[in-house]
């Protein structure tokens, strides 16, 4: 069955961007010259998606105003022959379908899921966390669909993290049935030091069957009193097989201030009007320190 939805929980107070985020929703933020929201939502365009699905919640209005059409700003910039700005943000507000799903309680990112219920119906679809972005040559989601497109079962984005570090990750166990795809036998959500000998950690990018919304309702609020994703990916790797796949790319945590500042930098120096001129000034800086 093909991929045709995609479901971004959008709903988070970003309170790790205080006091930034008070006002602006985080998703908001720029990376260069676009909201980091933007970047995920080309990346699902990029990998065939027809539907985007975002999980709101009370002041996340300017998420999705940035994807809407707006005739006051449009007739602005074509009055003073700004042709190519005019051009893009008509591209913008056409770059594919948009719902808007509020979940009105802060009851946790399975619970965010869950609320997409009524508007992904029973067909698989991806997920993908609107704070985390990923540069690759091959869209990531592309990466995952073409993998499901084998198996036809659930999988999770994964990264190899330092052992020291697994403890911060929901990590993943099992055997390598190929290069890059590991058959998950066991998830652990932010393992105790020793506890496992898997250094890989899930990310914010996933394929799911719609057998998880069932899994969800029925899922006991975990920690925080929400209700945990892993919790839910656990019971349904149980019931029906579920894969990781390494992505190739570069994964950016761009709700960290020193993800973010990574992010900027990185997508920077492929930006095709300043790569140049910031790539001499980063050369510049570095000679200072």
């Amino acid at each position: 069955m093909k991929i045709r939805k995609a479901v971004i929980p959008v709903a988070g107070l970003g309170t790790r961007f205080l006091p930034a985020s008070k006002a602006i929703p985080k998703e908001m933020l720029t990376i260069v010259d676009r909201p980091t929201i933007q970047y995920i939502v080309e990346e699902v365009v990029a990998s065939g998606i027809d539907q985007v699905i975002l999980i709101t919640s009370e002041g996340k209005s300017a998420i999705e105003n940035h994807f809407d059409y707006n005739f006051h700003l449009d007739r602005a910039l074509t009055e003073k022959k700004k042709t190519r700005l005019a051009e893009e943000m008509r591209h913008i507000s056409n770059l594919i379908d948009v719902v808007s799903v509020r979940q009105k309680k802060p009851l946790g990112l399975g619970h965010a899921i869950w609320m997409a219920r009524n508007v992904v119906g029973n067909e698989p679809f991806l997920v993908l966390l609107g704070d985390d972005l990923v540069l690759s040559e091959k869209p990531c989601c592309k990466q995952m669909i073409d993998l499901f497109n084998e198996v036809q079962e659930s999988i999770v984005a994964v990264q190899q993290v330092p052992m020291e570090q697994t403890y911060q990750y929901g990590i993943v166990e099992g055997k390598n049935i190929k290069e890059r795809v590991i058959k998950i036998d066991r998830m652990v959500e932010k393992p105790a030091p020793g506890t496992t000998m898997s250094d890989m950690a899930i990310i914010g990018r996933y394929i799911l069957q719609p057998d998880i919304f069932d899994i969800l309702e029925k899922t006991t609020p975990g920690h925080g009193g929400e209700i945990q994703l892993t919790d839910a990916l656990l019971a349904l790797s149980n019931k029906r097989g579920m894969y990781a796949y390494e992505f190739d790319g570069t994964r950016f945590d761009a709700g960290d201030k020193i993800g973010y500042l990574k992010a900027i930098i990185a997508f920077a120096l492929r930006h095709p009007d300043i790569c140049e001129d910031f790539s001499d000034y980063l050369k510049e800086m570095a000679g200072q320190l």
